[in-house]
């Protein structure tokens, strides 16, 4: 009876195991391509932390994951757990390491300095140039570890080459701290490309010294800057400017309004280098090559025409990847059009999935600062978009006889695939969405592909014999044709949509629905589809802050649940402004006169306002120079002056509050210190964002909770310690510090 019963069991648990080996069978293949998002979770784990950890804890989390591994040997299922653990320990300590050998932060004076370095990198702007220095010196000090990028006057650039040693007279600034807590952070970027602070030249640059014996950097980086110059001296309008980053990567050129157009009709990549520039460029390389050697008998018969012509692909390939700036996007495609040359050179095909999680992996453990931006997310998103929805339909799309209307199709699914997967993460980053990008994508990409990269290419062979003007000039056409796309496609009606912002967590739930989506092949796929409506409903789940204020205390705005409005003094940063406006999906901020009374009250000298009628009141001070009252500054935008929430309303006043009646309030926030005002009370004011950055607020009904950019980033290296533990003086100058109705100094 015993015997039987045990039989009984061990069928039932052996049908019971059946569906799960059947998973197993059907994804056989696809469980080593989770290896880099473990990867990924190491590097993004690092990232997340408020401090810095210990410089042995991915080595020894790593080591002890690999023993636990080797110990549990026999146990299959039971090794899985501290395998994957490794995996991420691996990316953890990648981004472990990038942080060590990164340099140290510069602390730059705040005033006009002399200083000399050796040209780097030459970028043309819209208006003027800039020039990267490098080795730079301030007032015949020593030599500053990391690089900073100068804006010289005019198109004074041009007069200089790369290796070229300056002089010149500039005022330095280092990187802007993020908008507002959770924002960008171009300090950290900064951080991991060397790249220690900005300036504008105040006089004449001059040459000291000429260019040294090249390097390859320098050799790269002088035929970057020469195509560049040859090109948009050839079209000197907005089409050599984005001829000039097709071409040579530099990007900088391109007027901010056809930038925006371009972005919102959803065709921002095509001015991202990346796979469908380095795809064309090694697939018109590729099929000319073939065709040449076909045209030959002898090398017809005897030579592996195939094999040299992926090999001279290749290294077309790699020529282009290092003249366009070897940016993330076209690294990963690059890698991805490495691994394919080599199965065609052993005879094998080429995974796709596969190659991409190679290169991902590549990427993470190379550059792992590279995983939390845009470019990162959206590249990798895209194509993981394509191969794995291309997998799935190819069935379909054979189906379908007519080769033209297939190819019709294919093209209208490639644009509906990647901008799909991609636009999570672009309304994550620019709070922004594109509605009609197949249209757009339809119309530009095959005219990029058979007009405007071919003669880009031809235009390149022809430059060393001074002929690429024969070249540039249809290229320029074509060009102007998909300037006309972008322009017409962004102005329809609702072109882009302004969306909530997303969460972090949102956002990581996005990339592993997407990765869910994309790996698996069998049913367990649908999975994928929870997992993304979960990320969608990550904004709703979420509360923005109610009150913004910026880091110089020159910008202070209100949301509330029908706009958002805002206090600007003399010198705000619009740059600040746009990116609040993105990030509440609000519209413009309005001037605090259009605010509902019963939400913004204000008299000569404070405005108490609450986002809704339900909460406490904060307290604005108006006291200080408002912008009327202050002179007309340089970096004030112009529409700016009817913002102002300092100014007194132009309805009716609202009663001056007795004294200490206009106490009853959960916040205090000042653009100027104010002792001995509404005692007990929180306060924030120039001083605490001078020590803390940014503030973001949230007011309840009895009470506020207040976030700084300081308490949000934490002590990690890229983040400047507050400026307590860097100055020993009391009264440290700061812009702000100002007498009441004079400009800031």
């Amino acid at each position: 009876m015993e015997r039987v019963g045990r039989a009984g069991l061990a069928e039932w648990t052996a049908r019971a195991a059946l569906p799960f080996f059947a998973l197993v069978e059907a994804e056989a293949g696809r469980f080593v391509l989770w290896l880099p998002i473990f990867l990924g979770l190491g590097d993004i784990f690092y990232f997340s932390l408020r401090a810095e950890p210990p410089p042995w804890a991915g080595a020894a989390v790593a080591g002890l994951a690999g023993a636990m591994f080797l110990l549990l040997r026999g146990f299959s299922l039971a090794r899985l757990a501290p395998f994957l653990l490794f995996v991420a320990s691996l990316g953890f300590g990648a981004a472990q390491f990038a942080t060590f050998r990164a340099l140290p932060l510069l602390e730059l004076p705040r005033r006009a300095v002399m200083l000399s370095g050796r040209v780097m990198a030459i970028e043309g702007l819209p208006e003027g140039s800039r020039i990267v220095l490098d080795g730079v010196r301030l007032n015949d000090g020593p030599a500053l570890p990391r690089r900073l990028r100068i804006r010289l006057r005019h198109e004074e650039a041009e007069n200089f080459a790369i290796g070229e040693t300056l002089a010149l007279r500039a005022l330095l600034m280092p990187p802007p701290p993020p908008a507002y807590p959770g924002a960008w952070d171009l300090e950290r970027d900064d951080f991991f490309h060397a790249l220690g602070g900005y300036g504008s030249a105040l006089g004449p640059a001059r040459r000291i010294a000429g260019p040294p014996a090249p390097g390859i950097e320098a050799v790269i980086e002088a035929l970057r800057a020469s195509i560049a110059a040859r090109v948009m001296a050839a079209l000197p309008d907005a089409r050599g400017a984005i001829a000039a980053t097709l071409l040579s990567g530099f990007s900088a050129a391109i007027p901010e309004a056809d930038r925006a157009a371009f972005r919102d009709a959803g065709l921002a990549h095509l001015l991202a280098i990346a796979g469908l520039h380095i795809g064309i460029v090694m697939g018109l390389v590729l099929g000319f090559t073939r065709l040449l050697l076909a045209a030959f008998e002898w090398p017809a018969l005897h030579w592996p025409a195939r094999q040299i012509a992926a090999l001279t692909a290749l290294a077309a390939g790699g020529f282009y990847l290092l003249l366009t700036g070897a940016h993330v996007p076209i690294r990963r495609s690059f890698a991805m059009a490495a691994l394919v040359t080599l199965g065609l050179l052993v005879g094998r095909r080429a995974l796709s999935l596969r190659g991409l999680a190679l290169a991902a992996a590549a990427v993470i453990l190379s550059a792992p600062e590279e995983i939390e931006g845009v470019s990162f997310q959206m590249s990798f998103s895209a194509v993981l978009a394509l191969v794995s929805g291309y997998e799935a339909l190819w069935p379909w799309l054979l189906g379908i006889t007519a080769r033209w209307r297939r190819h019709l199709v294919m093209l209208a699914l490639t644009s509906l695939l990647a901008g799909t997967a991609s636009a999570p993460f672009a309304a994550a980053h620019f709070g922004r969405v594109q509605i009609y990008f197949v249209l757009a994508n339809l119309l530009a990409v095959p005219v990029t592909a058979f007009w405007v990269m071919p003669f880009g290419l031809i235009a390149l062979a022809l430059m060393p014999f001074r002929l690429e003007f024969l070249a540039l000039a249809p290229m320029g056409w074509g060009i102007g044709v998909i300037l006309w796309i972008a322009r017409t496609v962004s102005a329809l009606p609702a072109a882009t949509l302004a969306v909530a912002h997303i969460p972090p967590w949102g956002l990581a739930l996005f990339a592993l629905g997407i990765a869910w989506l994309g790996i698996w092949r069998s049913r367990l796929r649908l999975g994928g589809v929870a997992i993304l409506a979960l990320a969608l409903l990550s904004p709703l789940l979420t509360t923005p802050p109610d009150i913004l204020v910026s880091a110089d205390a020159r910008l202070i705005a209100l949301r509330t649940p029908d706009a958002a409005y805002i206090l600007a003094r003399a010198g705000a940063s619009r740059f600040t402004e746009d990116a609040w406006a993105e990030y509440w999906a609000k519209g413009a901020l309005r001037p605090r006169t259009e605010a509902p009374e019963n939400l913004v009250a204000c008299d000569e000298t404070a405005c108490r306002v609450r986002p809704r009628a339900q909460d406490a009141w904060a307290l604005l001070v108006l006291r200080g120079a408002a912008r009327e009252d202050a002179p007309e500054s340089s970096d004030a935008a112009p529409d700016l002056a009817k913002t102002d929430l300092a100014a007194p309303a132009r309805a009716a006043p609202a009663p001056t509050p007795a004294p200490g009646a206009d106490c009853d309030v959960a916040l205090v926030i000042s653009p100027e210190p104010v002792h001995g005002r509404c005692p007990g009370i929180a306060h924030i004011d120039r001083f605490t964002v001078w020590r803390e950055g940014a503030a973001a607020v949230w007011l309840g009904p009895r009470d506020a909770r207040v976030l700084t950019e300081q308490a949000w980033r934490g002590a990690r290296p890229w983040v400047p310690p507050p400026p307590a533990a860097r100055h020993a003086a009391p009264h440290p100058a700061l812009p702000l510090a100002a007498e009441d109705g004079a400009p800031p100094r």
